[in-house]
């Protein structure tokens, strides 16, 4: 009878997990349930959300939203911030704008040189963090102002347009249905996550937000870490910068108004900790999809442009509450 007793308790104990299991289990679950119920009560109450065309835009707005959200998650899994990241877009799109209408740069080759000058853009932040020990709200609050500032004194608050039919195609065409912009999200987010689990790279950026003293005594070098950590966080911001500006057609000096907040957001109600060293991009992309499905769904419903700040904001304080929720029960 014991023998018959131990060896149920030996099978329940190899017993596979069930799939609900694995599924509760996964650090996505709960977004991914929120993004159902969303889509669900948006579905029901404006019947349009399902066609075709809304979710094109919706998808469109959320790689844009979603590009930058990357490089903020790679910045919070750090342990750092990144309040620049918009106004690096907006300026990255009007020298991109510039070196295609005035310079006359060829259309495919202006992209790799808006992100370049975003990379640059990023390690200035990098440097000033990493080596000058200096906080990084600061440091990007300061370098945010001064972005903002060089895009109104360039463009004089006017938009650089047009940019030509050979460059709209990234922000306006389409491949296998899909928008352009949303392949560069998918790309770049499938790279990312091949990043953070099979390169040293990736690794490092872990352990640095999880224990940076434990980091440091193991020889990880934290300044080169943090210096390209940011400078992606710039790349990807100015990417999403010059593809929205070739979806508009023009360098607007507007390019990249609330995209900071919105990419913070994306990330933290994805499961990315403020505390550094937890969060993955596959949570990210989901909560960038949720914030664009928030912003479409207030459109369809005539919800005033008012309201929509406050909803974001709400959003935003909730995404804060549960990340702390997350740190008292870890």
């Amino acid at each position: 009878m014991t023998n018959i007793a131990a060896a149920g308790q030996t099978r329940a104990r190899s017993a596979p997990p069930s799939l609900w299991s694995r599924f509760k289990g996964w650090e996505a679950s709960g977004i991914l349930i929120a993004l159902g119920v969303f889509a669900l009560v948006l579905s029901l109450a404006a019947p349009n959300f399902l066609s075709a065309y809304n979710l094109t835009v919706v998808a469109r707005a959320a790689a844009f939203v979603g590009l930058v959200a990357l490089g903020q998650t790679l910045v919070l899994l750090l342990g750092g911030i990144d309040l620049s990241v918009g106004t690096a877009a907006g300026l990255s799109a009007i020298v991109g704008s510039l070196l295609l209408t005035k310079i006359g740069v060829h259309p495919y080759l202006v992209l790799p040189l808006a992100a370049g000058f975003g990379l640059c853009l990023g390690l200035v932040n990098g440097f000033l963090i990493a080596y000058l020990r200096l906080n990084p709200f600061i440091v990007t609050l300061a370098t945010g102002e001064i972005f903002a500032g060089l895009t109104l004194v360039i463009t004089e608050g006017y938009p650089i347009r047009p940019l030509g039919a050979q460059f709209r195609v990234f922000g306006q065409g389409e491949l296998l249905g899909l928008p352009i912009p949303v392949w560069f999200f998918l790309v770049s987010a499938a790279i990312l996550i091949w990043m953070l689990r099979n390169t040293r790279f990736g690794r490092n950026i872990f352990a640095i937000g999880g224990n940076r003293d434990a980091a440091a005594l193991v020889g990880i070098r934290i300044h080169r870490v943090e210096l390209l950590v940011y400078g992606l966080a710039g790349m990807f911001a100015a990417l999403a910068g010059m593809l929205y500006a070739s979806r508009m057609d023009a360098g607007q000096p507007s390019v990249g108004e609330g995209w900071m907040l919105q990419a913070i957001t994306a990330a933290i109600i994805g499961g990315t900790s403020l505390r550094g060293g937890q969060g993955t991009i596959v949570g990210t992309a989901l909560g960038a999809l949720l914030l664009a499905m928030l912003a479409n769904g207030t459109v369809l419903l005539n919800v005033s442009g008012f309201w929509q700040r406050v909803i974001v904001g709400l959003v935003v304080l909730v995404a804060i509450l549960v990340d702390l929720a997350r740190r008292h029960r870890t």
